[in-house]
């Protein structure tokens, strides 16, 4: 890909997109150049008035977006009492929750092990 992307091979690439989902800024495309055998999956963040602010681009890779939020609010501190040494220097873990919103499906059609990646949105 890198030979095609600085010019030094001048065949083409079709980035003919067969999946685009929206998760809010995000905007996910993948599709397939069948005759390389190599499956894409773009990422462009949008800003509000509609302008591409970043591209990010994985070829032959397996992509899982995640949501990332809390499962549960943190405890508000400021209210609980600290009546014993040991509470005051334990804190609190919370749980996050990474809900699986989308994931690639087109690297698994030529049959070839991919790496796999967790992009968190």
């Amino acid at each position: 890909m890198m030979r095609l992307l600085t010019g030094a091979d001048t065949s083409s690439f079709e980035f003919n997109p067969e999946v685009i989902r929206v998760f809010g800024s995000i905007v996910i495309a993948e599709g397939c150049e069948s005759r390389r055998s190599i499956s894409w999956v773009h990422a462009w963040t949008v800003s509000s008035d509609g302008i591409i602010t970043q591209v990010r681009e994985y070829l032959n890779t397996s992509v899982t977006v995640t949501r990332l939020g809390n499962q549960s609010e943190p405890s508000d501190y400021s209210s609980s009492s600290s009546s014993s040494s040991s509470s005051s220097s334990t804190a609190e873990i919370t749980s996050v929750h990474c809900p699986s919103v989308w994931e690639s499906s087109l690297s698994d059609r030529f049959g070839k092990s991919v790496p796999g990646l967790v992009l968190a949105i």
